[in-house]
């Protein structure tokens, strides 16, 4: 898409953002070499979060060490060799894995231009649960649900969905045409990345036409709805916090 000087189509407001790729600025993030990382959301905006996008070059690769925050990663393309605590597995598109708070991880020899999602937050504790543990997943395996019973909308649920994980990160698949049935409105936040297609999505009072590499950030309430459009499927990745107490 071409933008015109001095425009761009990201905005930055108090309850949401949509972060477009032509404003992307790189960053040096302790950890990571040999790669371009973009810090699209993180809580300088607002957010209790942060998610990253990592593109590695041949020879990059990722080290983190074991800390109080869990991390999901997506792998958008490419391949890489990842370790979690003492697991490891080489990965491709659609691989993704999810690191406990305390557990070590590292992301090696990937293939160039492989491009991760990164989802942080800090681990809340569930008193009388025992903390979540590392796993490693293939988004390829997964079957698509229908949302609500609307084959045309279809969730893709990657991490275990119980009481240890404050955290939840799902793909959505839309048919042209298919729409959120409802405007939502709730108390989880939300970090998005558009991974195909394109649509519009409602953000409190604004419509964003939205399309692959968009990034959009939900507070807390903020109203929202997505409607597919064009001739070819769209979805997205988002990360969502979840089961704790809302006092």
């Amino acid at each position: 898409m071409s933008i015109p000087f001095g425009q761009t189509r990201t905005r930055i407001v108090a309850r949401h953002a949509l972060i477009a790729p032509d404003g992307h600025v790189k960053s040096n993030i302790p950890g990571i070499v040999g790669a371009a990382t973009i810090v699209l959301i993180n809580p300088a905006m607002g957010a209790k979060f942060t998610q990253l996008l990592v593109t590695f070059e041949a020879g990059g690769r990722a080290a983190m060490p074991e800390n109080d925050c869990e991390t999901v990663a997506y792998f958008e393309n490419g391949g890489a060799t990842i370790t979690v605590g003492k697991d490891k597995a080489r990965v491709a598109a659609g691989g993704y894995f999810f690191a406990p708070a305390g557990v070590p991880w590292t992301i090696v020899t990937p293939k160039r231009g492989t491009r991760v999602s990164l989802f942080q937050k800090k681990f809340a504790p569930l008193a009388g649960v025992a903390a979540p543990k590392a796993f490693i997943g293939d988004a390829t395996q997964i079957k698509g649900e229908p949302f609500l019973g609307d084959p045309d909308a279809r969730l893709q649920i990657l991490l275990p969905d119980e009481p240890a994980f404050d955290v939840a990160v799902n793909i959505f698949t839309y048919q042209p045409g298919a729409t959120l049935p409802f405007v939502e409105t709730h108390v989880m936040e939300h970090g998005l990345l558009m991974l195909a297609g394109q649509g519009v999505y409602r953000l409190e009072d604004s419509w964003y036409p939205v399309g692959s590499g968009d990034v959009i950030w939900m507070a807390p309430y903020c109203p929202q709805c997505f409607v597919a459009m064009g001739k070819t499927p769209a979805s997205y990745l988002y990360y969502k916090d979840v089961n704790r107490q809302a006092l």
